[in-house]
């Protein structure tokens, strides 16, 4: 998509926000709204409800084949499948891809949750067909991200990455879900994000807590990230997040 349409779309969604409506049609198209959600989480629910303990692996889409994220990625996911885990991604190209890879060449479970795009998102070949979910809607993507998986791997990324990082962290800072391994690898990609949430956000600003640092672990290789949930798990029982 280029520039100029972008720019295009955007105009037009923007005049529509403003756009009065009465209340027949605010009515109808909410209530429509609201059943299309209902039923994206019923089939999530109902489809991923049994996978069985499984890992979600995050990270850019435009992660090339040949890079070697992609390629721990791949790694990665063989190791979890190995260990007994299923392997959840975003279900698109780049990273998503390598882990769905990863656990389709290893004969584990490749589950995959693609979130429809104007761009990037393509679903990858390597999600097993029965445990490919479409969303229209992030929110309850992210629902399911959430309630399914027993840890993060948190390969770089982009602001999706980001985004699904901090929506962990922030649900197990609240307690409002059960405490998960969050695991960050490639220190040369992440060591000044890890520094400014130490140095800033925390030891400066005290917006957080240093006991929630600890809730990140960060790795460098495939084997440390596999061995992180490994250890976790060795000490608490596996359980849904919900």
């Amino acid at each position: 998509m280029s520039e100029k349409e972008t720019e295009s779309n955007d105009d037009l969604l923007i005049r529509e926000a403003f756009v009065e409506k009465g209340w027949n049609e605010i009515h109808s198209q909410d209530s429509w709204q609201i059943l299309k959600t209902v039923a994206e989480f019923v089939d999530g629910f109902d489809r991923l409800a049994k996978i069985g303990p499984s890992v979600t692996i995050y990270g850019s889409a435009r992660t090339k084949a040949d890079h070697k994220y992609y390629q721990m990625s791949v790694d990665i996911a063989a190791r979890l499948v190995k260990n007994g885990y299923g392997v959840i991604t975003g279900g698109g190209p780049g990273i998503m891809e390598a882990g769905n890879k990863g656990a389709s060449k290893n004969g584990g479970k490749s589950i995959g949750l693609n979130i429809k795009l104007p761009f990037e998102q393509v679903p990858n070949q390597y999600v097993d067909p029965d445990k490919s979910i479409n969303f229209d809607y992030f929110f309850a993507r992210k629902v399911c991200f959430m309630k399914y998986s027993q840890g993060f791997i948190i390969m770089p990324g982009g602001f999706g990455t980001l985004d699904e990082l901090f929506e962990a962290l922030t649900l197990i800072q609240t307690k409002k879900i059960a405490r998960f391994p969050i695991v960050m690898v490639g220190s040369e990609y992440w060591k000044g994000l890890l520094d400014w949430l130490q140095n800033t956000m925390c030891d400066s600003e005290k917006n957080i807590n240093p006991e929630d640092l600890k809730l990140i672990k960060l790795v460098d290789t495939a084997e440390d990230a596999v061995k992180v949930i490994d250890e976790f798990y060795a000490k608490y029982l596996l359980k849904p997040n919900f």
